[in-house]
C-alpha cells in the first residue's frame, strides 16, 4: 500500500471530479494543457468487455457506508484488490507526463462518500427536473466528451458509498422541478430524476451495483417519479428481471456509424446498444434514444437515415412500446477544445470556430454551435424522419 503521509497528495477524493463552476478555464485544475497524443489509449468502438480498473481505492467514510461495504465486497469477489485508504486523498496517480497521468486515472476507481455539493440535487433541464449523482467519471474515450471543459484534475471515477442516504433524500424533490413536474406535455413522467450526468452506469454497474440498487427502489416507491439514465454501453442482463415498475426509462446513446467508429473509443458498438434497448423494451422499461452529438458530416442524410432504419428494425413489434428521443447538436466550449486537443491533438472531429456561431448562455458562458441554417437543416431532416420511421417515438427536445 502506498505511504499516504509521504510528500504532498495527488488527488483528494472529496473535490467533485465535474465542478459545476460556469464558465471553468480548464487552468483551474492547476494543470497547463500540453499536446499529448491519447490516441492509443482509446480502443475503438468494438464489442466491449466489462471495465477492469487497474486500482481501486476506497477511503475511510466510504467503509463505513453499508452501500460501500458492498461495493468491496462485490469488487473483491471479481478478484481486483482494494487498497484501503488513511484519509480521503489518493497518491500515485500523477505520472511523469500528461498521457501516463490521464492512463493512471481513467483506470482507478475510488469509493467515496459523495461531496455535500453532489447530495445538493440541481436542476438538469432539458432532460430532467433533477441531477442526482450516484457516481462521477467514465472508462469510455469519447473524443467529443463534454466534461472536458469541466473537469478538475486527474480523471479518477468516483462511486459514491453513500447511495442509501441519496436515494432516501430523493423524497424532499418530489413534486417539485420545472421540466417535467410542470410539464403538461410531459407530466405523465412525475418527477423525472437524471443519474448520468457525470457518469456512464453500464460502465461501472457490474462493479457497483447502484443503478440496479436504484432501479429496484424507484420500482417500490409508489409515486409519480421516473429514474432516467443514458449509455453507450450494451451490458444490460442482469436488468431484465428487475422489478422497475415502468419508473425507469434506460435512454441509449447513438450515433451514426462514422461517428461511433471514430469517435467512441471502449464504448459497446451501435448494434450492441440497439440490442439492449430492445431487449430493455421487451422487458417492460420504457426506452429512449439520445442522438448526439449529430453532425452534418458528408453524406449525414445518408448516415443518420441508416441509424433511423436500425433503430426501427430493433424496437419491431415491441409491444407497448414507449420511446423517445432526445437530439442534442455536436457543440464545444474554448476549455473543452483546449482539453481535448491536449488528449486527442490528431483528431479528426471538426472544432473550427470559423464554422461555428457563438451561442451565449445567461451565466455569461459561451459555446460554439452550427450555424442557424445549419441547424434549421438538421432539425427539420431530423423531425421529418423521426416522423416517417418511428411514429410512435416521442421527441422530447432538440437542442
Amino acid at each position: 500500500m502506498p505511504d499516504e503521509s509521504a510528500g504532498a497528495p495527488d488527488v483528494d477524493l472529496g473535490v467533485p471530479l465535474a465542478l459545476d463552476v460556469q464558465p471553468l478555464p480548464h487552468s483551474a485544475s492547476g494543470e497547463a494543457t500540453t499536446e499529448t497524443d491519447l490516441s492509443r489509449l482509446a480502443p475503438p468502438s468494438r464489442p466491449a468487455r466489462r471495465w477492469v480498473p487497474k486500482r481501486v481505492v476506497v477511503t475511510p467514510a466510504a467503509l463505513d457506508e453499508p452501500h460501500g461495504q458492498r461495493v468491496v465486497a462485490r469488487v473483491e469477489a471479481l478478484g481486483i484488490e482494494v487498497e484501503r485508504l488513511r484519509a480521503n486523498r489518493l497518491t500515485g496517480v500523477r505520472g511523469e507526463s500528461d498521457r501516463e497521468t490521464y492512463a493512471r486515472a481513467k483506470s482507478t476507481m475510488a469509493i467515496v462518500v459523495s461531496p455535500p455539493s453532489r447530495r445538493r440535487l440541481q436542476p438538469i433541464a432539458p432532460s430532467a427536473d433533477w441531477r442526482v449523482d450516484l457516481a462521477e467519471g467514465c472508462p469510455a474515450h469519447c473524443q467529443y466528451c463534454y466534461l472536458a471543459g469541466s473537469l478538475s484534475g486527474p480523471p479518477v471515477t468516483r462511486v459514491y458509498a453513500d447511495l442509501d442516504g441519496i436515494l432516501d433524500g430523493l423524497a424532499d424533490y418530489v413534486g417539485t422541478g420545472t421540466v417535467t413536474s410542470r410539464s403538461a406535455a410531459r407530466s405523465e413522467e412525475g418527477t423525472t430524476f437524471e443519474a448520468s450526468c457525470y457518469t456512464d452506469p453500464l460502465a461501472l454497474d457490474h462493479l457497483t451495483g447502484s443503478w440496479q440498487r436504484a432501479i429496484e427502489h424507484f420500482g417500490a416507491w409508489d409515486a409519480p417519479v421516473q429514474l432516467r439514465w443514458t449509455t453507450k454501453y450494451g451490458d444490460v442482463d442482469r436488468f431484465l428481471d428487475l422489478p422497475h415498475a415502468g419508473r425507469t426509462r434506460v435512454r441509449f446513446s447513438v450515433n451514426c456509424l462514422p461517428v461511433t467508429r471514430r469517435w467512441e473509443g471502449g464504448t459497446s458498438t451501435l448494434e450492441q446498444r440497439l440490442d439492449a434497448l430492445r431487449r430493455l423494451a421487451l422487458a417492460g422499461y420504457p426506452v429512449g434514444l439520445t442522438i448526439a452529438p449529430i453532425m452534418p458530416l458528408e453524406g449525414w442524410r445518408d448516415h443518420y437515415g441508416h441509424l433511423l432504419d436500425l433503430v426501427e428494425q430493433a424496437v419491431a413489434d415491441v409491444p407497448a412500446l414507449d420511446l423517445t428521443a432526445e437530439l442534442i447538436t455536436h457543440r464545444f466550449t474554448a476549455s473543452s477544445k483546449e482539453v481535448l486537443l491536449g488528449w486527442y491533438p490528431r483528431t479528426t472531429l471538426e472544432m473550427d470556430e470559423a464554422r461555428r456561431s457563438v451561442k451565449r448562455g445567461k451565466f455569461g458562458t459561451s459555446k460554439h454551435v452550427y450555424p442557424r441554417e445549419v441547424m434549421a437543416e438538421l432539425r427539420t431532416w431530423f423531425d421529418d424522419e423521426l416522423g416517417r420511421r418511428l411514429p410512435q417515438c416521442r421527441m422530447l427536445y432538440w437542442t
